[in-house]
């Protein structure tokens, strides 16, 4: 029995869709043949993973919520003449003409590859850290709708946007303002779940970037005082807000609440050192490399400051990761 024609076979023997003959012959082979039987293993393994995380169905309201971030969007947009409609319209159809052929491949190639893996690790963090933020509790705090006394946080997907997050002075005290059918506010401590959990999602508004710097900014504030700031809830949305944020203050302090996890977190270290190699802003970079002090003798922290220190674009950047890495002695 061949490897090529086994190879077919293993994934319909780990769903258990191959007939009893066949199964048999392939167990044979793979007593034999230590390379298919690895295989196998790993598909089992990656069967029992995606077992462990369901896919969760999306709440009924999530269209809504959809519809107005859409909505937001497209308002935002600017209008065009409507020459360059038409030139648009005629420069696409000439390309999808010519590009069909070649983009069918590139869908095969690469979606078969990257877009398989990375989507099923997008899939895993997002669906941990939904789950994260829905068991919270949320009946702890007091919140008051615009219109009416008092009323109770609803569930994420029951939240359009974040409007407003302010602290009060000299105060441990939070109000986050959100809209659901009509606008409504809370206000609480930054201990409590129901803050955090809408300080979380303030992160991700992409409406409004002021919104997402004062989050990120409170959310920042409670990782550096080393206030439950656990991998699975606001360290996450830090994460989030450093590598995707467009903003380069919500992303510099996002950074800077991560330094305290620098040493203890090796997803924190891979962000910081993304950050080094490839953000925009010169302060972020630096900021990074001053952030890596406590680990800077890593062997993958030497790999990317030896890097920079001799390939990258901006000088002041090559010459610090240069005197980083004279500091740091060699590793025996």
């Amino acid at each position: 029995m061949k490897c090529q024609l086994v190879q077919e076979q293993i994934v319909s023997a780990t769903y258990g869709e191959l007939a009893e003959e066949q199964a048999n012959e392939l167990e044979r082979h793979m007593a034999a043949c230590p390379e298919c039987a690895g295989e196998h293993e790993q598909l089992l393994s990656l069967k029992a993973i995606a077992e462990a995380h369901p896919v969760l169905e999306p709440d009924a309201n999530l269209v809504a919520r959809a519809r107005l971030k859409l909505d937001e969007a497209l308002n935002a947009l600017p209008p065009r003449r409507w020459y360059d409609r038409l030139g648009q319209r005629i420069m696409n159809n000439f390309a999808s003409v010519w590009a069909a052929p070649v983009a069918a491949c590139l869908l095969l190639v690469v979606g078969a590859g990257a877009g398989s893996l990375s989507g099923y690790q997008f899939a895993q963090n997002r669906a941990t850290h939904t789950a994260a933020t829905q068991s919270a509790p949320m009946l702890s705090a007091t919140v008051t709708p615009a219109t009416t006394p008092t009323a109770e946080v609803g569930a994420p997907a029951e939240i359009a946007n974040i409007s407003s997050i302010v602290r009060q002075p000299n105060s441990h005290m939070v109000e986050v303002r959100y809209n659901q059918v009509v606008p409504r506010r809370i206000e609480g401590s930054l201990d409590d779940p129901a803050i955090r959990q809408l300080l979380m999602l303030a992160s991700e508004n992409s409406a409004s970037s002021r919104v997402r710097d004062d989050s990120v900014g409170l959310l920042a504030d409670e990782c550096r005082a080393g206030h439950g700031c656990k991998a699975a809830g606001i360290r996450d949305a830090l994460l989030m807000a450093l590598r995707y944020d467009k903003n380069a203050g919500v992303r510099e302090k996002a950074l800077h609440g991560l330094e305290p996890y620098v040493a203890e977190d090796t997803r924190v270290r891979d962000a910081v050192l993304e950050a080094l190699m490839s953000d925009g802003d010169s302060h972020i970079r630096t900021a990074a490399i001053n952030i890596l002090g406590p680990v800077e003798a890593d062997t993958s922290v030497r790999q990317v400051l030896h890097t920079v220190s001799n390939t990258d674009v901006n000088p002041y950047i090559r010459n610090v990761s240069r005197q980083v890495l004279n500091s740091v002695p060699e590793i025996q």
